[in-house]
């Protein structure tokens, strides 16, 4: 940390944002092996609480790689700065007033442990999009487990990379027994109450 810079403190914060949306803040980061739906999943959601005229912003593995992480790779250490830069983006967001959706495989627990002490314990819901490798691959719509066996992609989840599952998400969605529907209302009612606020009632 560089001495020489001081934290401003804001006139506008979080509470005096949530007020004026009319609701609480959040992250809510869907972890799983790629193509166990996390980003169908997300999508979805976030179309449901616009609906509703809730503010919000998905943040999709895929797409961010395009811009702010599109000087990355897939290394361990990439990976981390990766996830670095997205929780410390996403930590903005919250603070902004937005409920905020993050899709990403994230497959290392010290990842996972990492992204949520920047965004802040109190401010982030984990939810495990639990899928059986066999059935990612047979949905496989970009083709890239087909890649990753034919060795042209390295380091791919579920291939010649591991997926450490979650020791206690906030949520656990079996996406291949579920429909899109269903794994949608699961979630909406997990966060309803968390978003929610009467008058008085601030985070």
């Amino acid at each position: 940390m560089n001495n020489n810079i001081v934290w401003h403190k804001p006139e506008v914060t979080r509470q005096m944002r949530n007020i004026l949306n009319g609701h609480k803040s959040i992250a809510i980061w869907f972890t799983g092996l790629p193509s166990s739906g996390k980003s169908t999943i997300a999508h979805a959601l976030e179309k449901k609480l616009y609906e509703r005229g809730i503010r919000t912003y998905t943040f999709d593995g895929d797409n961010i790689r395009h811009g702010l992480c599109s000087d990355l790779g897939f290394s361990k250490g990439d990976r981390d700065e990766n996830l670095r830069r997205i929780a410390e983006v996403i930590k903005l967001f919250v603070d902004a007033g937005i409920v905020v959706i993050a899709a990403f495989v994230s497959p290392l627990k010290e990842h996972r442990e990492k992204i949520k002490k920047i965004i802040g314990e109190r401010d982030f819901l984990e939810i495990y999009c639990r899928c059986p490798v066999e059935v990612c691959e047979m949905r496989d719509p970009k083709g890239m487990y087909k890649k990753a066996r034919a060795g042209e992609i390295k380091e791919y989840t579920g291939v010649s990379a591991s997926y450490e599952e979650p020791e206690a998400p906030d949520l656990v969605l079996d996406t291949h027994l579920l429909s899109l529907e269903e794994s949608v209302d699961i979630v909406f009612k997990l966060i309803e109450d968390r978003i929610s606020f009467s008058k008085g009632n601030l985070p």
